[in-house]
């Protein structure tokens, strides 16, 4: 039951964890800035958002974990600390190096997601949990659209230095509300990380993602790609065998073969990859000169006020789908969310002429954000333990993260495969792109139908050394 102001906690997660949503694609629309003020090239520029995402896949996890073993708000604390001590470095960067070094200190404030579900589960009325899970990934997910908005009239008309000024004293209001105000978690794991695991879960993710960002300039069947490729497969498997073994595993397999929890990452994975694929490929298909055959000519600024309806979109549907849930259940609305973005880049795909049209899209798929968002956290809450939260939850941000890279790499390749001699890509890579990213999100879909009706029964049986502190919820 609550024990403190649950609108003041609630205002303290969001803030926090909409903000670190916000720094994913704050800094993706002024990588140009960046490059040309740094002095630096496009390929090193790119790592500006490589190495956020390496960060962010490795200790999303990880520190999942660590908050539920020695408390949720603790952690939370430390980890907003941390964003703010990497906003500040990235705000006073005097070269790339160290910009990309501040990015990867950023990336640690993936762990604000499972951590901020966790303690909703904790503090939270029971009635008020599923609602509340959809409020705040309504708040996460236009965090993303807020930075692709944004991000031009900032750097317009202040600094590209000012994308990190700006979050600074809002992640620091953010932490000393939640020290003072947000209740410790009662809810405990036993045991320790499992710092074997978290070694090797870090390496396949790196192994993994790494050429997945790079193979667009190194090349696919190149021996860095293949080689890396072949790390990771050996790296996953040695991680599973050690997690399988471990008594105290950083993700507990048994939870991963739920199939409420299964299927909802497949389906997190697919929606993944056409979600971030989108939102890295849709605002430079704007920005390019009608002279290609396509594009508007749009500036930073004009790109972002496109995407303004999926913003807003987002946010509607997903605090919609709190109030939608209890009647109709999280399946369908995930389901719902996933149609609507194949429906979305299906239009794309054939109709991209006008900036009606992509405004159009950007709300529609805005709407299937915004539902599919909620209901994946709402599904993984529900279907295992309160001690399991964190790392539960946090595997699903990540494997949302790793289908985004896969996405957006394969798009790549479609888009810049054949280029004019202007050095532009052609109409048919980016036709090609959305129409493989319309498939990507109607198999997440289709793997939606997959996640079961009702559970009749716990999770799994708890460990010895475990003590159940709540029971889960029936998933609709």
């Amino acid at each position: 039951m609550p024990r403190k102001s649950t609108r003041l906690t609630f205002a303290v997660l969001s803030t926090g964890a909409g903000v670190f949503s916000m720094l994913q694609s704050l800094i993706a629309p002024a990588l140009p800035t960046v490059q040309h003020a740094l002095h630096t090239s496009q390929s090193t520029a790119t790592w500006v958002m490589t190495a956020y995402l390496l960060s962010a896949s490795v200790f999303t996890p990880i520190l999942g974990r660590v908050g539920d073993l020695i408390g949720r708000k603790r952690t939370l604390v430390a980890v907003l600390v941390t964003v703010l001590a990497g906003c500040l470095l990235a705000a006073l960067a005097p070269n790339i190096g160290v910009l990309i070094v501040a990015r990867v200190v950023q990336g640690v404030g993936g762990a604000l997601f499972p951590l901020s579900f966790g303690i909703i589960r904790d503090e939270f009325a029971p009635a008020q949990v599923p609602g509340s899970i959809s409020n705040l990934s309504a708040v996460i997910a236009a965090g993303g659209g807020v930075g692709m908005v944004a991000a031009g009239p900032i750097v317009s008309a202040l600094d590209y230095r000012w994308l990190f000024w700006i979050p600074v004293g809002i992640v620091a209001a953010a932490a000393l509300i939640s020290l003072r105000y947000v209740p410790e978690s009662p809810n405990r794991g036993e045991g320790s990380v499992s710092w074997l695991g978290a070694v090797l879960l870090s390496g396949w993710l790196v192994a993994l993602l790494l050429p997945l960002s790079k193979a667009g300039g190194w090349g696919w069947g190149s021996a860095r790609v293949v080689g890396l490729f072949a790390v990771a497969v050996a790296l996953f498997a040695l991680w599973l065998v050690i997690e399988a073994r471990s008594r105290t595993p950083l993700i507990d397999l048994r939870i991963m073969r739920l199939p409420a929890v299964w299927t909802t990452n497949l389906a997190a994975l697919l929606f993944g990859a056409g979600m971030y694929a989108i939102w890295s490929f849709l605002p430079g298909f704007v920005q390019t000169p009608s002279s290609a055959g396509y594009g508007f000519g749009a500036s930073v600024t004009a790109s972002g006020l496109l995407m303004l309806p999926m913003l807003v979109a987002m946010f509607v549907s997903g605090v919609l789908s709190g109030r939608l849930e209890p009647r109709v259940g999280a399946k369908a609305l995930l389901t719902t969310g996933a149609a609507l973005g194949a429906l979305a880049l299906g239009f794309l795909a054939l109709w991209h002429d006008e900036p009606w049209q992509v405004a159009f899209v950007s709300g529609v798929f805005g709407l299937g954000i915004g539902l599919a968002f909620a209901s994946m956290a709402n599904l993984i809450v529900a279907s295992v333990l309160a001690a399991q939260t964190g790392a539960a939850t946090g595997m699903n941000a990540n494997i949302r993260t790793i289908g985004g890279s896969i996405g957006a790499a394969v798009t790549g390749v479609l888009v810049t495969g054949r280029l004019q001699p202007s050095g532009l890509p052609y109409d048919s890579g980016y036709t090609h792109g959305f129409t493989l990213l319309a498939l990507l999100c109607l198999a997440a879909a289709l793997a939606a139908l997959l996640v079961p009706a009702r559970r009749a029964a716990r999770p799994t049986t708890p460990a010895a050394h475990e003590t159940p502190t709540a029971a889960p919820t029936p998933v609709r």
